[in-house]
């Protein structure tokens, strides 16, 4: 499997500026059984931040 022979720990989501936000989230961490480590929200560096649960949750209620 890919993910244990390149040591894989974690993931990085971008483009979650979108309407789509948060059905794709759960099926990807269920899908590669890894954590999010960060997301990205807008265009530039400064957009990726690290993941936080109860901030992604809140914000699918905005």
């Amino acid at each position: 499997e890919f993910t244990a022979t390149a040591g894989v720990t974690g993931i990085v989501l971008t483009k979650l500026d979108g309407t789509a936000k948060g059905g794709i989230v759960v099926a990807i961490v269920r899908e590669l059984g890894l954590p999010v480590r960060f997301v990205g929200t807008g265009e530039s560096a400064d957009d990726l931040v690290p993941f936080d649960a109860e901030t992604f949750v809140n914000s699918l209620f905005d």
